[in-house]
């Protein structure tokens, strides 16, 4: 079938109207003055509408979309469930350690800032660097989500696709900042959701299905047919599991989202997240899945073409523009997300704590270096996107690389014994074994591959330990954590090297573990969590005593 496309026009008609609504939005909220505080964090104090709405949107970008419907059409009807279900169940996961985290920093701005209070200038600029890394990453996916979106429906070329989206996204991003982000998020969430609802059924019935399970049948290996697919699991759940929790506790956009919140609505913002985001990725997914029984090949073999081509190839033009702004909507509020951290991070660590110091910190210098630093930003991401690298790989690089920060992270909000060495150092030697496995660089004969699945074991004792910690304590996480690696151990090992992208997430999780706990266990440190509450806190101090005149509505 011919891919209904739109003309130059209507194109046009479309991105004006989409990022000129945008700004008209972030017009009305905009200050005659913005302070620092709030271009960053937005005061503290934001509803539980927008701040829910905010971390939907930003969990749920158009890269994440693409990326479910690729484990649908390579893994069957499970991969978009293990890529969805377990994105879902991290948000929930984290929420017990970002109630701790907010209790011990409650004006802080990023995650960086707090570690720069917690131990010095080492573990935040590393802390600063991985999610300036993630951060431009992210940014740069989402844009290569656009390209691919604007080339293959309308006569604009990708490299044209990614220019008009930058250039929107910046435009509305670098006027208000975070506060920006978060109204825009509201607002495009509520148009997602709405959107899903109508578009996932449309090409389901339009696409013939669901005859076409029983049509298509011959399409789908045994394997992508079983709803409980060990390969599926191997290959995209179990990866996952590692990759998003430290996606949830490394990512400065969750951070600063968890910042902005009242403390009192953190909860319910957490699980309405996990609600939103779990049943949009998952039945996002499900186009991969739809596409795999009717044995569509993706335009040019590139899997990031499987939802717009099947979109457009079953869609009518009035649908095709809903699903086209869906797309956009997504990819603008996490990019406008990655902006806004990206900005927070120059403005609170570089510029606020390393530079001029938080005393003497100017708040009118942070502004125009967070507005800066969106364009350049901006630009880089440009540069990395024209390379066109595969989405789904890159989220899975960059999760795995926070994997090595989880442990150290979260240690140093509960232990006072971990120390500034422990934390950098364990987190430079996971690093150092995280790539070599990642990338394949090393041969894994000769007995090499048993220290991979013996760390890769105690991996899985670490994720499953933390996760029972933040819900139940320090008791119930030693007993799962421990429960979990005897668990698997009989399949584990043995197996467990041979799936790199697998064994590589747990070893940056267990090497940063045990190095970090046998650093500090003997340390005669025993940190005062109180001084991060002094030492973290507004730079617009004379501002933000006074109560606010333009609150950010709250639906």
């Amino acid at each position: 079938m011919d891919l209904v496309r739109f003309n130059g026009p209507t194109t046009i008609v479309i991105l004006v109207g989409f990022f000129g609504a945008m700004l008209y939005v972030v017009r009305k909220i905009a200050k005659k003055q913005e302070d620092a505080d709030a271009y960053m964090t937005a005061g503290n104090r934001v509803g539980f509408g927008i701040s829910a709405g905010s971390m939907t949107a930003t969990w749920i970008w158009a890269s994440s979309m693409y990326a479910s419907a690729t484990s649908g059409y390579l893994y069957g009807v499970s991969g978009p469930i293990h890529y969805g279900l377990w994105g879902a169940l991290m948000i929930l996961f984290i929420y017990p350690f970002g109630r701790r985290i907010r209790a011990v920093a409650p004006k802080a701005h990023t995650l960086a800032e707090v570690m720069y209070a917690r131990h010095g200038r080492s573990s935040q600029l590393m802390l600063a660097a991985s999610n300036v890394v993630g951060s431009v990453i992210s940014l740069t996916s989402n844009l290569i989500a656009g390209g691919v979106l604007i080339g293959l429906l309308t006569p604009l070329g990708f490299t044209q696709g990614v220019v008009s989206i930058a250039i929107g996204l910046l435009v509305y991003t670098v006027w208000s900042g975070f506060r920006a982000s978060v109204l825009t998020d509201f607002i495009q969430v509520v148009a997602m959701l709405g959107v899903v609802i109508v578009l996932i059924p449309a090409v389901f019935y339009l696409a013939g299905f669901p005859d076409a399970f029983s049509s298509g049948a011959g399409n789908v290996s045994p394997e992508q047919s079983n709803f409980f697919s060990s390969e599926a699991f191997l290959q995209q759940g179990a990866p996952y599991i590692a990759a998003v929790l430290a996606y949830a506790i490394g990512n400065q956009t969750i951070a600063q989202r968890l910042f902005a919140v009242r403390e009192d609505l953190i909860r319910r913002t957490f699980v309405t997240a996990t609600l939103g985001y779990g049943g949009t990725v998952i039945g996002m997914g499900m186009f991969g899945v739809m596409a795999l029984y009717l044995g569509m090949e993706p335009l040019d073999g590139d899997p990031n073409n499987i939802i717009p081509q099947l979109a457009a190839t079953y869609l009518p033009v009035g649908l095709l523009v809903g699903f086209f702004v869906l797309i956009i909507g997504s990819l603008c509020s996490t990019g406008d997300s990655d902006l806004s951290a990206l900005s927070s991070i120059a403005m609170a660590d570089i510029y606020g704590q390393n530079i001029a110091g938080k005393d003497k910190a100017n708040p009118r210098v942070m502004l125009l270096i967070g507005r800066l630093t969106m364009v350049a930003a901006t630009a880089v991401a440009l540069v990395f996107a024209s390379m066109q690298l595969d989405i789904l790989d890159m989220l899975v690089f960059v999760g795995a690389l926070w994997g090595a920060l989880v442990f150290p992270v979260i240690a140093s909000f509960y232990w006072g014994k971990v120390t500034n060495a422990a934390f950098t150092t364990a987190v430079l030697v996971a690093l150092v074994l995280f790539i070599p496995i990642r990338f394949q660089l090393v041969d894994l004969g000769g007995g090499l591959w048993l220290a991979v699945d013996v760390l890769a074991i105690v991996g899985v004792g670490v994720v499953a330990g933390l996760m029972a910690f933040g819900f139940f304590g320090l008791r119930a996480g030693k007993v799962v954590g421990t429960a979990a690696a005897l668990v698997v151990t009989p399949f584990a090992f043995g197996a467990v090297h041979e799936y790199h992208v697998l064994s590589a997430s747990l070893i940056a999780y267990a090497v940063s573990t045990v190095v970090c706990f046998l650093m500090s266990v003997r340390s005669g440190q025993s940190f005062d969590f109180a001084v991060i509450k002094r030492v973290t806190g507004n730079f617009d101090e004379k501002e933000a005593l006074k109560p606010r005149e333009d609150p950010l509505p709250d639906p």
